[in-house]
């Protein structure tokens, strides 16, 4: 069985990628990195590198974005209408 994601999870990872769209892979760690990148999810640690104040929404975050690209990008083109216009 496949998890639901709750909608605020799925807004803000279609929001970025759309904002974004080359920004985003298929690769989850990218991503991650992106996602850190582009919101207020992250602090500065005391060493001043990056990290995550709210771990377990940023990897969802990313986990969902990194399958909507996959989505997107292997999604059959549109059957052209059979009936001529």
């Amino acid at each position: 069985m496949g998890s639901i994601r709750q909608t605020y999870i799925k807004r803000v990872a279609i929001e970025l990628v759309k904002n974004h769209p080359d920004a985003f892979t298929d690769d989850f760690a990218h991503n991650k990195a992106k996602v850190l990148e582009l919101t207020d999810l992250s602090g500065l640690s005391p060493d001043g590198q990056r990290k995550a104040r709210f771990k377990k929404l940023v990897n969802r975050v990313a986990g969902y974005a990194t399958r909507y690209q996959g989505r997107s990008k292997t999604a059959p083109e549109p059957a052209p209408s059979p009936i001529p216009a």
